[in-house]
């Protein structure tokens, strides 16, 4: 049976009816995406997570009761090893600040590294030529980037605004003047490092900050936010979800949708070999029926996969693509092999017993 022949008899199959194609093809784009949006459902909601921490600062830790030496505390951005989000920088307390618009009214002040002042602003790039200002100060003193700030002290230059939401971190960089200083001028209280993902590498740096021979033996490290876990691994969250087998489940059904494709008509598969169709021609015929309808559902799945993932997801829509199609592509593989195989074990000699139970 020549090529042509066979395409041009598997593609009158689809278009009379006979292989139920349309059936077929729901069957495989329900089931692929539905699984598929579930996985996606699940690993954004993950994403989610990581997104509200890395923006309450849940992933910063800080070294506290203890002397530290600024210089290396802002060096720990470099010890990133490649990664980005790496931040470090030192702070202590300053002196109170009296601002001429509220004379009888002091507001707190911390001397920081610039490591700090970028840590803060999110920003490596952070102009540290003056101080920096949370959004409530700038508000409450009619304040912006560039503002002259005349207090009693002196008068200096707002260099940037930055937000402090009351969402469970240290709350003293809510209300006060952020005054960048010299990372090698005197000693420091505290060191924060801000590392995206977390490790525990972390914690022993944090502690190479400490000024030697200065009494830190109390120094300990904690949570800028203790609102959020401390226990939290973005990775084991991801690794151990609850969806992860759902290409598994997707590889199932597909083979159950390919077995019952082929054995619904095993009679007339058996009836064309009686009649002297060769069992090549009607593998070919099987994969080339079954590839159009899996194939145009696990395309129209993937593309609305695409689609959920661009909208919903809050950082990398790849990854959540990634996870989700490899349901739907588990189906299709479930259901061209499961086909074929079913196909390969239908024989001429099984045309009587077929007739006999149709």
């Amino acid at each position: 049976m020549r090529l042509g022949s066979v395409l041009s008899e598997a593609l009158r199959n689809i278009g009379s009816g006979v292989s139920r194609a349309f059936a077929m093809f729901l069957a495989v784009l329900l089931s692929g995406t539905l699984l598929g949006g579930y996985e996606a459902m699940t690993v954004i909601d993950l994403e989610s997570q990581a997104v509200q921490r890395i923006n309450a600062y849940a992933d910063v830790n800080a070294i506290v009761g203890g002397t530290v030496d600024g210089t290396a505390c802002d060096r720990l951005s470099d010890a990133g090893d490649g990664m980005t989000g790496t931040l470090a920088g030192a702070m202590r307390a300053g002196e109170q600040v009296v601002p001429f618009a509220t004379p009888g009214k002091d507001i707190s002040s911390y001397d920081v590294t610039p490591g700090m002042i970028r840590l803060i602003a999110g920003n490596a790039k952070a102009d540290v030529s003056g101080v920096w200002v949370p959004r409530d100060v700038a508000k409450d003193f009619g304040l912006a980037v560039g503002s002259a700030l005349r207090t009693r002290e002196g008068t200096t230059r707002v260099a940037g605004v930055f937000d402090w939401p009351n969402d469970g971190r240290d709350t003293r960089f809510a209300y006060a003047f952020i005054v960048p200083v010299s990372a090698s001028a005197s000693t420091f209280n505290e060191c924060w490092v801000k590392r995206w993902p977390a490790d525990g590498q972390m914690e022993n740096l944090l502690y190479a900050t400490l000024v030697a021979g200065s009494g830190s033996s109390n120094a300990g490290v904690t949570q800028v936010n203790k609102g959020f876990d401390a226990h939290y691994d973005a990775r084991a969250s991801y690794v151990n979800r609850s969806t992860r087998w759902m290409p598994w489940v997707g590889l199932a059904i597909g083979v159950l949708v390919g077995v019952f494709g082929v054995r619904r008509r095993r009679l007339e598969y058996a009836g064309a070999l009686h009649s002297g169709q060769s069992k090549g021609a009607q593998l070919l015929g099987i994969g080339v029926e079954t590839g159009v309808w899996a194939g145009l559902a696990t395309f129209a799945s993937c593309a609305l996969l695409l689609a959920y993932a661009v909208r919903m997801s809050r950082s990398d829509w790849v990854a959540v693509l990634a996870a989700a199609v490899r349901t739907p592509l588990a189906v299709f593989a479930g259901v061209m092999v499961a086909s074929l195989l079913v196909g390969l074990l239908i024989r001429e000699s099984q045309l009587f017993r077929f007739f006999k139970k149709r």
